[in-house]
Formats: C-alpha cells, sequence, structure tokens
C-alpha cells in the first residue's frame, strides 16, 4: 500500500488529470444506472418516503457545501484546483467531503426507489469510487495546504462524529 500512496504522490499532472477524470467518468457513469434503475418506480411516481427524505437531506447538504465554498473553488475533479482555498465552514467543519457525502444520499435514494439487487450493487460501487477520490484528493491536499493535515485530524471523512 505504502507503494501505490508514493506513486500516487509522484504523479505528474497529466496522470492526476487522467486518474482523476476516470473516477469523475466512473461516479457520473454509476449515477446514471442508478438513475435508469429508478426510473420505472420514478415514473409511477412510486418513491418511498425514506428516499424523499434522504434525497431531499442530500440536496441540502449540497447547497450547503456551495454556499460555504467561494465561487471557483468547487472542483469535481479531485485535483485541488490552483491557487485554491482550504475551506473549513459551513459543512466543511464537520465533514471533509461535504458533495460526496450529499452524492451519497442523492444516490441512496435512487438506490432505494429501484428496490434492486443491482442498484445496491450500483451505490456500493460508488461509495467506493467515492472514497477513492477521496484518498487522492486528501494526498493532494496534504502537498497544496499546509493546515490540511490539522484539518483532517480535526474533522471525519464523510459522517459527522463518525467516519
Amino acid at each position: 500500500m505504502r507503494n501505490l500512496r508514493e506513486q500516487t504522490l509522484n504523479m505528474n499532472d497529466r496522470q492526476r488529470l487522467w486518474l482523476g477524470s476516470g473516477l469523475v467518468l466512473l461516479q457520473f457513469g454509476l449515477l446514471a444506472v442508478l438513475a435508469l434503475l429508478a426510473w420505472p418506480a420514478v415514473e409511477q411516481l412510486k418513491i418511498p418516503l425514506a428516499a424523499w427524505l434522504t434525497g431531499g437531506a442530500g440536496v441540502a447538504l449540497a447547497l450547503w457545501a456551495f454556499t460555504a465554498n467561494r465561487p471557483g473553488n468547487f472542483n469535481i475533479h479531485p485535483r485541488p484546483r490552483v491557487g485554491g482555498t482550504l475551506v473549513t465552514s459551513g459543512p466543511y467543519g464537520w465533514i471533509r467531503h461535504p458533495m460526496y457525502t450529499a452524492f451519497l444520499l442523492g444516490a441512496w435514494a435512487l438506490a432505494w426507489t429501484a428496490g434492486s439487487d443491482e442498484a445496491w450493487l450500483a451505490w456500493w460501487a460508488l461509495s467506493l469510487v467515492l472514497w477513492t477520490k477521496s484518498q487522492l484528493e486528501e494526498r493532494w491536499l496534504l502537498q497544496q495546504h499546509p493546515g490540511y493535515a490539522h484539518y483532517r485530524e480535526q474533522t471525519k471523512r464523510f459522517i459527522p462524529w463518525l467516519y
């Protein structure tokens, strides 16, 4: 594992771009799969209350994260923006990756609505993609922001107080 970490830290910008872009493509591809699997239930307006609540929580968290982040600082790619600032307020004061959490909540709502093994498999695959993306992003943030190590010690990755 240490060798993989060293390789990740020593990647050049082109390699980072390709790896990050592949993860973003997987992320949105899995979301599309979930949306397609949920579509029959959505079309028939058979969306469970738990899915509405979870999806709503995801949207609320995403909006809160957008308002806490300054324009031009947000990036769907795990590679931090050059000259970007480290945001530690709003939901970022509780969790390091609120947008990933919001994405997972929305995807959970779709999987719940679809109600199939395939949908839950896609959700777990998406969780793995976002976890991998967060790992890479954190390694690169450590290089770019000297205060990131302390911030990381004070917050959880996806779920306040838990993980």
